[in-house]
């Protein structure tokens, strides 16, 4: 019979592997949290409606500004277009969290907290910050950088708060900001290449329209796209092995780039798997695998392993993501194999100069796919766990 003291801890440890477990679970929902509150419906109607609340799902420390139905009439009494809406309401989530109890700490009694309007690079200078200030009385001020210092909103009270994790608060008003209210592009007067140039995937776009293939992916934004672009030294690395292909199979290399539908983050997250590109025609599939880590989204196809390290813009129709590595299909680039074993003596590689054949670049494959280098923290907290319970029971 096991000593009790064995018992005993291994219950404690036990307790601590589901604690862990469960941690690696979604941590919040902010329509949940708001569904809770029919007072901030239209709020939580708009965060939904511009997929600002699975952006907010996804990041692990945030605080969300709620503001009121009637606050929330007078913004949409404007007219402002869904996208413009988009960029007022991302001013109120900050990417950084504040309690009711941190907003009467501030040091110095005043701060810039940055929002996620000004994460996603729109925001022009430091338009996307926001002025939180302890004024006397026990007030808090909110207001938006750009608005000329005005604290033009209030603290009205704590709606939900999870530390460190979300904090919902209430103000009393919408944070104006001339940038954020300025007019927004919608999905048809989007220019792609524009985009892509300014942020930092100018050599990408260049090949586009080199190819011409820039006016197949500006066709399908309006019925939904999802682009993957790899940045200027990606593509810079790459261009040796770009130019052995024939025009056909650039633009097919740079059409598997694409996906004629909108996939945010959040999405490819939830739908792992095969996936078709603007490249997939009959026979020749041109397709890739998405799969996810944790926080990291890879995209893998027999030949490399890219992974997603950024969003340029996710404005539904149209999401663009940066990425590591150029994605290279089977049609056009022979699949890696396993290295000979060393007692085989290996001959010259007469396909080390062909379009299709491997070179460094496409080395970099994820050295962590395999050995303890591929368990991520949770993985491996549960091993140490597992062996920790073995010994006891010993």
């Amino acid at each position: 019979m096991p000593h009790p003291l064995a018992l005993t801890s291994t219950l404690a440890l036990s307790t601590l592997f589901l604690f862990l477990l469960s941690s690696t679970s979604q941590a919040h929902n902010i329509t949940r949290i708001l569904a809770k509150h029919p007072e901030l419906s239209s709020f939580n109607h708009y965060l939904t409606l511009t997929h600002l609340a699975t952006e907010i799902n996804r990041r692990q420390t945030i605080t969300v500004l709620a503001i009121d139905n009637a606050a929330m009439s007078s913004l949409l009494s404007k007219g402002l277009p869904v996208y413009t809406i988009k960029n007022v309401l991302s001013l109120h989530v900050l990417v950084d969290y504040f309690g009711a109890k941190k907003l009467h700490q501030i040091t110095h009694g005043t701060t810039l907290a940055s929002s996620m309007f000004q994460a996603t690079g729109v925001a022009a200078g430091t338009s996307g910050y926001v002025n939180i200030t302890n004024l006397k009385g026990g007030k808090v001020g909110f207001g938006a950088q750009d608005n000329d210092g005005k604290l033009n909103s209030f603290y009205v009270k704590s709606v939900q708060e999870i530390p460190y994790n979300i904090s919902v608060l209430q103000i009393s008003q919408v944070l104006t900001s001339a940038e954020a209210e300025a007019p927004t592009a919608g999905p048809s007067q989007l220019n792609l290449t524009a985009i892509l140039s300014k942020q930092g995937c100018k050599a990408f776009a260049d090949l586009l329209i080199s190819s011409g293939a820039d006016t197949t992916f500006e066709t399908n934004i309006d019925g939904g796209l999802t682009v993957f672009c790899p940045t200027d030294a990606v593509i810079n690395g790459f261009l040796p092995k770009y130019k052995n292909l024939t025009t056909s199979q650039k633009v097919s290399l740079l059409l598997y780039h694409g996906i004629p539908v909108y996939q945010s983050l959040q999405m490819l997250k939830s739908n792992n798997g095969l996936v078709n590109t603007l490249a997939t025609d009959k026979a020749n599939k041109f397709d890739f695998t998405v799969q996810n880590d944790g926080e990291v989204v890879s995209l893998e196809t027999e030949v490399v392993t890219a992974k997603i390290t950024g969003t340029l813009i996710d404005e539904e129709p149209l999401v663009i993501y940066k990425v590591n590595k150029v994605l290279q299909p089977t049609e056009l680039f022979k699949v890696k194999t396993a290295p000979a074993p060393k007692e085989v003596a290996e001959g010259p590689d007469d396909s080390a100069d062909a379009p299709g054949s491997d070179d460094s670049e496409d080395q970099t494959a994820d050295s962590d796919k395999n050995g303890v280098a591929g368990l991520d923290g949770g993985r491996l907290g549960m091993v140490v766990l597992s062996l920790c319970v073995g010994v006891l029971l010993l």
